[in-house]
This record gives C-alpha cells, structure tokens and sequence, in this order.
C-alpha cells in the first residue's frame, strides 16, 4: 500500500483538514501518479456538503489532477515513469454497454465510478481524489498531457474544459454559429475560449457588468447584462446554441427566449431547483433544451490535444492546500478568476 497525505472533510460541511490514507498498489493495469496539481470544482463542494445526498466520508474531493507517472503495473501499454499523465472526474465504468463500447463512459448503463466518493467495483474501497499527494487509476481512465509547460492551467481541462468542449462538439458548432455562453465562471469562461476558437461569434450572458472586459479578453464578441431589460430584448431570438453553465437555480425562460427558431439550450450545471418552462415556449418554435455530463476518455483526449495544439489553457489561481477552506467561500461568492487550483507541494 501507498501512503498518500491528504486534505479531507470528515462530515457534511466540515472544513476540509489535514487526512492521511493509504493507496492501492499498483495492480497489471494500473498507473501511479504523484500529483503535482488539481483543480477546485464547485462540485467538490456539494459533495462536501452532500447536496446530491451520495458523499461518503471522510471525504478527499479533487477530480482535475495532474501529476508525474512514477509507477506503472506490468500490463501497462500507454505510460511509462515520468510521463506527464491526467485524472478526471471517472476512474472506472463497467467497459461493457454499449455506451462504454462507444467511448462514452460517462453515460455507462451499469454506473461509472467517481474519482472520489465512490465506490470501486468490488463495492468495498471507496474512491478519494485529487486533493492528495498520490492516485493510483487503470491506464483506461488516464490521459496522457501534451506538452504545454503549464500543467497547473492544464488540470481544469479534464472538468471545466471537457464539460464545455463536449456539447460545443455535440452540437457541432463552427463558424456560422451564433453562441451565449451563460455566466462567466470557471465553466464559463473555457466555454467562451473553445466556442471563439470554433470560428462562432460568441456573447456573454451574465449578471455583472464588471465581467465585460474580461469576456471579450476570453474572446467573446458581445456582452449581454441579463438584468437589464433593453440589453436582453435586444438579443431576442439570436443564437443558434446557449450554453449554460450555471449552478444556482435561474429562469430558462428567459434564455429561450434568446434561440433561435431550432434552438438548443444545453445545460452543464447542476442547479438544486426543477426546470420549469411552459410547454409554449419550447413547443411553437422547436426549441430544445438539452443537458451534457463531461465527456468520454477518448473526448477528453481530443479536448486536451486540442488545447494544446491551439495553445489553449485555463485562467487560474494557484493555491497551497492549507487556503482550500477560504476559497470555497471565495468561489460561493464568485470571487476567482477563474479557477482556484491547488499545488500538491503543499501536501508534502
């Protein structure tokens, strides 16, 4: 076994403390990475706080990690000690329904495994993430890292970028495409980059007209603030594709009301509250709205040869582990730009 140092909640909505556990040893398939960075989800923190009422505790978050191979089982064909290799949001799926068969883990008909709060498939060990000095995967579910010589801007792509690439891709977006991407967060803002870098003319959807400037940095076009009446009717019937990332419970409707004939409003985040829209406004002008889970391995791959081909990374603040507790309450409060990610240094 590995001993592995940890930050860790050991209850809902604990402050994550110092935790220490031992890692499986490499097994035929396996790959052993020492984690040098991991991104901060907002998901990490539901599961802190158990909002989706399937955390297991204690509890290590972290599921944008990369790190150095150190060690690889005797079965291993795709990595070697010393590569530079990534760890997202799965780690295991059941490799056997049609979905696993099509590279679509993510929709596995028999249940994926997370990389952390989950159980591995002898329904015994329970998964624990990034937020650690070491993760052992099978090589299936570990990406291999172009060289960017940014890896601490490379971990949010194997969340925040695969989750935004992935419907972008889906619905096939390209250059005569008309794209909001709702709210410019950590979700948002690799949305507004890979939707800009497709040839799409690109705007903003947000609530804060402090965010302009950096919107169009990010590379959008256009700026709508949703609060005021004037800006959102004058971008009524619009867009081909709304990406929407938010997490706090909004009004579709209003959004709607911005596609286009044909329409589709993809959702990526998971908001606590129904979807409630009359039937009229979906109905009379085929609208459609649509969720997206991540992506499968060999997207994600695709995503992250992208990205590095077209030089594209996230926006970051690195922190040690020992501020993790005060930048969950920065990011409920929107205050990071645009991702907090975590130096694994910290740990040792």
């Amino acid at each position: 076994m590995i001993p592995t140092k940890a930050f860790a909640a050991q209850h809902v909505k604990a402050p994550l403390a110092p935790f220490s556990f031992e890692r499986r040893d490499p097994r035929p398939h396996d790959v052993s990475i020492d984690i040098t960075f991991c991104g901060v989800c907002h998901t990490d923190i539901h599961f802190v706080n158990n909002d989706f009422g399937m955390s297991i505790y204690p509890l290590v978050p972290g599921h944008e990690i990369i790190g150095q191979v150190t060690a690889v089982g005797n079965e291993v064909t795709k990595f070697r000690p010393g590569d530079t290799a990534a760890v997202g949001c799965l780690v295991d799926s059941c490799r056997e329904c049609s979905f696993c068969a099509a590279g679509l883990e993510q929709y596995c008909a028999n249940g994926f495994v997370l990389t952390y709060s989950g159980y591995e498939k002898d329904g015994k060990t329970v998964t624990q993430g990034g937020y650690s000095t070491k993760i052992v995967v099978d090589e299936r579910f570990v990406l291999t890292v172009p060289p960017t010589g940014s890896p601490e801007k490379t971990a949010p792509l194997v969340c925040a970028g695969i989750t935004t690439y992935s419907p972008l891709r889906q619905w096939k977006v390209g250059k005569d495409h008309k794209v909001a991407v709702v709210g410019l967060g950590g979700l948002g803002h690799m949305g507004v980059k890979f939707a800009a870098s497709f040839g799409a003319e690109v705007t903003v959807l947000s609530t804060s007209p402090s965010k302009r400037a950096d919107a169009i940095r990010l590379g959008a076009h256009d700026f709508v603030v949703t609060t005021d009446g004037e800006q959102t009717r004058r971008v009524a019937g619009r867009f081909d594709l709304i990406l929407d990332t938010l997490s706090a419970s909004h009004d579709y409707n209003m959004y709607l009301a911005m596609l286009k004939a044909g329409g589709t409003l993809a959702c990526v985040g998971l908001p606590p509250t129904p979807i409630e829209v009359p039937a009229a406004n979906i109905v009379f002008s085929r609208k459609c709205i649509a969720g997206s889970l991540i992506g499968g391995l060999p997207e994600t791959q695709e995503m992250l040869d992208y990205c590095a081909a077209q030089k594209i990374t996230a926006d970051v603040e690195v922190i040690p582990i020992q501020q993790i507790n005060e930048a969950y309450q920065r990011m409920l409060k929107n205050d990071v730009k645009y991702r907090f990610v975590i130096d694994a240094a910290s740990l040792q």
